[in-house]
């Protein structure tokens, strides 16, 4: 939780702020070498989709991480996860489920060792997203030596054992966090997940009754929700 005191996500819209997360994507998946392949730049189209979120998530106000959420219904299907498991996401869609769907995911490399709460920090934008569009599931396509963080994390349930995928040429798993059945557990565990109705609607506000403009910073509200529930039981008990 003191981490996120230090912690700024920022909702990438200007042309300045996406050549900043291009430089980072670049970074990240060179060290990890998972660099697309014949990819002509680390923006694509789906980063200006209407449903698509990018943030960049600032530690002492430097970049450090950034991640693409894709808010997946069954009248706005695009989603990084289609191109690579299009069966399993018609099969939710056709249920109709709604998703969150995270992808470009990356962690500047010369800071991952220095902060290893950072990828909680990073993924923790994709609880919030779930909370406010009320999402059915929170997918998560990653390699397979990476399912077991988001087993043991995110309560998530492998719904693809692997797949090879074009675009990178590499193997990828594809699991799912059911919202409803793990969501109360997740943040009892992890509180730091939590979020405020007002930092998600900064986060995912778009259209009538958004904001104006997007703000520059969003402060992670979860101590501020925490201290509410502890005051809030603390006066039940007293009543």
């Amino acid at each position: 939780m003191r981490y996120l005191d230090f912690i700024e996500y920022r909702r990438i819209e200007t042309q300045e702020d996406f050549e900043d997360i291009e430089q980072l994507r670049y970074k990240a998946y060179k060290a990890a070498n998972v660099l697309p392949v014949a990819a002509p730049s680390m923006i694509d189209d789906a980063d200006f989709d209407s449903h698509a979120y990018v943030f960049g998530i600032y530690y002492f106000e430097e970049l450090v991480s950034t991640i693409r959420l894709h808010h997946v219904t069954p009248k706005h299907t695009l989603s990084q996860s289609a191109g690579v498991f299009p069966d399993v996401m018609e099969t939710y869609l056709s249920a109709g489920l709604t998703l969150i769907d995270p992808a470009r995911f990356a962690v500047d490399p010369d800071v991952a060792s220095e902060l290893p709460i950072l990828p909680y920090i990073t993924l923790r934008t994709s609880i919030v997203a779930a909370a406010y569009f009320k999402a059915d599931r929170v997918l998560q396509h990653v390699r397979p030596h990476h399912a077991a963080f988001y087993k043991r994390v995110f309560y998530a349930e492998t719904v693809v054992e692997r797949r090879m995928t074009e675009i990178y040429g590499l193997e990828l798993t594809l699991m799912a966090t059911n919202t409803h059945t793990t969501g109360t557990k997740l943040l009892k565990r992890y509180p730091f997940f939590d979020s405020g109705v007002h930092e998600r609607r900064m986060m995912f506000g778009r259209g009538e009754g958004a904001l104006s403009a997007t703000p520059l910073t969003v402060l992670p509200s979860a101590r501020l929700v925490a201290a509410g529930k502890v005051a809030g039981a603390v006066a039940g008990r007293d009543y």
